[in-house]
């Protein structure tokens, strides 16, 4: 009964190790697909614009200016019903953010098309998105320069 016990007791020692290292890769292949699906969106933004079908003011960039517009659209300006264009079906948390309670839009760092790479900040548009983790990934890059 003692050595049950015992082996039970050093069998979960090994496994809580494993357990951590299987949730942290699912979040990261998670992180992967989210960062993949928006800039996906915020490309398809761009060449919509380049293209015209999205109403630019002067000194405009032609990237969304926030990320709800790639879920929620924009009307389409060479349709002419004005139909809404479309970059996402919803947008993505980022699954590394602790903040359940928060807007999806809210857990990504967003970078502006103005802002240096190595200094991203917000502005006027959406050029790319990271995650607000300081923590590291499994592959010794930290994941806010994912």
């Amino acid at each position: 009964m003692i050595v049950t016990v015992a082996i039970f007791g050093v069998l979960a020692l090994l496994a809580t190790p494993a357990l951590r290292l299987v949730s942290q890769r699912e979040k990261e292949r998670d992180l992967r697909s989210a960062l993949i699906q928006v800039r996906d969106g915020i490309d398809a933004y761009k060449r919509a614009a380049d293209q015209g079908r999205i109403r630019l003011q002067v000194g405009d960039s032609g990237y969304p200016k926030s990320l709800d517009e790639l879920f929620q659209g924009v009307p389409d300006q060479r349709s002419p019903q004005k139909q809404m264009i479309h970059f996402l079906r919803a947008l993505p948390r980022d699954p590394l953010s602790p903040d359940a309670s928060a807007p999806a839009a809210d857990t990504w760092l967003k970078r502006s098309y103005l802002s240096p790479p190595d200094e991203p900040a917000e502005g006027a548009d959406v050029f790319d998105i990271h995650s607000r983790s300081d923590r590291v990934g499994l592959n010794g890059v930290p994941y806010t320069k994912w």
